[in-house]
């Protein structure tokens, strides 16, 4: 298990991203897939919780799961290209993001999806983000975690043994290369007491 957790410096800090270069930590799994993570990478990360869960209009889903239609068990929103953030920091999250993998990536992090995690009920199933480009080409999803953590789990899409990262309080995790299409992430359901979480996921045009 790899715990990340938020830091101390929020208190001091100019609210904002940090640096990415001071403690991305990459790993690299298999078919060419990889994963960065930076503990508490964004400084100010509770009041951003705060406002976001605040301001973003929320919105309940229902979809089509075999012969019913079920509640999505999460509340979402989603920002398209060119559509205006709710809030500044996360403009500055992605400027940042941008500055550090656009090169690598040759494209940028153009739209947000945004994830309200209510409690422990709330999950998300096993899968890969490959409506789209990334059924077929490598590409970067990036997830800052806000508010409680919970558990984040990456698995090889052909089966074999779980990785775990506990996210929130402003973590990065970052899934690149083949990651979208060669393994699946979920976040499983939790019986423990656990509080609010927002998932923000920047992505490149054309990937859901």
């Amino acid at each position: 298990m790899v715990a990340l957790q938020g830091s101390l410096l929020d208190l001091v800090e100019e609210p904002g991203p940090r640096r990415l270069e001071s403690g991305l930590q990459r790993t690299h799994l298999s078919h060419g897939a990889w994963v960065d993570v930076q503990p508490g990478w964004i400084a100010g990360a509770e009041g951003l919780f705060d406002r976001l869960r605040e301001s973003v209009p929320w919105k309940a889903e229902r979809r089509r799961m075999y012969d019913r239609v079920v509640d999505v068990p999460r509340l979402l929103c989603f920002y398209r290209e060119g559509a205006r953030l709710p809030d500044p920091l996360l403009e500055l999250a992605r400027r940042a993001l941008n500055g550090h993998y656009g090169p690598e990536l040759g494209e940028e992090l153009c739209t947000t999806g945004l994830c309200l995690y209510r409690d422990g009920r709330d999950s998300v199933a096993w899968h890969g983000d490959t409506i789209g480009r990334a059924a077929s080409q490598d590409t970067v999803v990036a997830i800052v975690s806000l508010g409680a953590p919970r558990g984040l789990l990456l698995r090889p899409s052909e089966g074999g043994a779980a990785l775990r990262y506990e996210l929130g309080r402003g973590d990065l995790l970052v899934m690149g290369g083949s990651c979208q299409r060669s393994w699946q992430h979920a976040v499983p359901k939790t019986a423990r007491p656990v509080g609010p979480r927002i998932s923000v996921q920047f992505r490149t045009r054309g990937v859901r």
